[in-house]
């Protein structure tokens, strides 16, 4: 990777600002969005120390649902939910339509549908038990690896869909979904992987997780389009894949 691909700080900022609570008071311009792509791995980073940190130095140790319970509502107040409220539409729009006008009438609607609830309820309760277990068996690095993976998974989406973008703001953010950008993202996340992890839990997390975005893949080729709510999805479906694949391992 030459150092013109190298990718800038600030678009660390940029997507910290964005994506999180973490850069409070900070400017992002619409041009610094596709900056922001390759550092999603590291915010994830900061995520998983803050949401997993507390309770590796034994806060409420020996309770791990409960640890499991406060770590997802950490998770949902750092990112103000922004990647479940793309999930939510998601499943309103495949459950409802897969023709691809109405599927997009349906996303862009602001209400959440029966599928819409169904699908946030199953993916919370999915982190709640995912991570619970995984505490259970004091496995608490890798669940911070859990926050990088699930969005690489994110990265790696758009790279392979960029093609397929719709206008808004995930196109600014899919504009940044370049091969550079890809790789810089995949190997942050697999370095961090070998101290947070073992390599088993790292091959199976990560292939499990990528596994997951199949069907994301080629539902956004079904509906000819790509845009933020996928990739919201994205990282909590990616999040749900990565914690199963270190619980077959763990």
């Amino acid at each position: 990777m030459s150092l013109q691909h190298v990718p800038r700080l600030r678009g660390l900022q940029a997507s910290l600002a964005f994506l999180t609570r973490l850069a409070p008071g900070a400017t992002v311009e619409k041009e610094d969005l596709a900056g922001a792509m390759p550092w999603l791995p590291v915010v994830g980073a900061f995520l998983g120390l803050l949401c997993i940190g507390p309770f590796w130095l034994t806060l409420l140790g020996g309770h791990p649902m409960v640890q499991a319970w406060l770590c997802v509502l950490l998770s949902i107040y750092l990112t103000r939910a922004l990647h479940l409220d793309g999930l939510s539409d998601i499943c309103d729009g495949l459950a409802t339509h897969l023709e691809a006008k109405r599927f997009w009438e349906i996303t862009k609607d602001s209400r959440v549908g029966a599928f819409g609830v169904v699908g946030l309820v199953m993916a919370l309760l999915g982190q709640v038990v995912l991570f619970g277990e995984l505490f259970t068996a004091g496995e608490y690095t890798p669940a911070i690896w859990v926050f990088m993976v699930g969005r690489l998974c994110a990265v790696l989406l758009g790279f392979a869909g960029k093609s397929l973008a719709r206008p808004g703001l995930g196109k600014l953010f899919l504009a940044g979904a370049t091969l550079p950008s890809a790789l810089f993202a995949l190997m942050v996340t697999l370095i961090a992987g070998f101290f947070l992890a073992s390599l088993v839990q790292l091959l199976v997390g990560f292939v499990v997780a990528v596994s997951f975005q199949v069907p994301l893949y080629f539902l956004a080729r079904k509906v000819n389009g790509l845009n933020g709510d996928f990739l919201g999805a994205s990282i909590t479906v990616g999040e749900l894949g990565a914690l199963l694949g270190l619980l077959m391992v763990s």
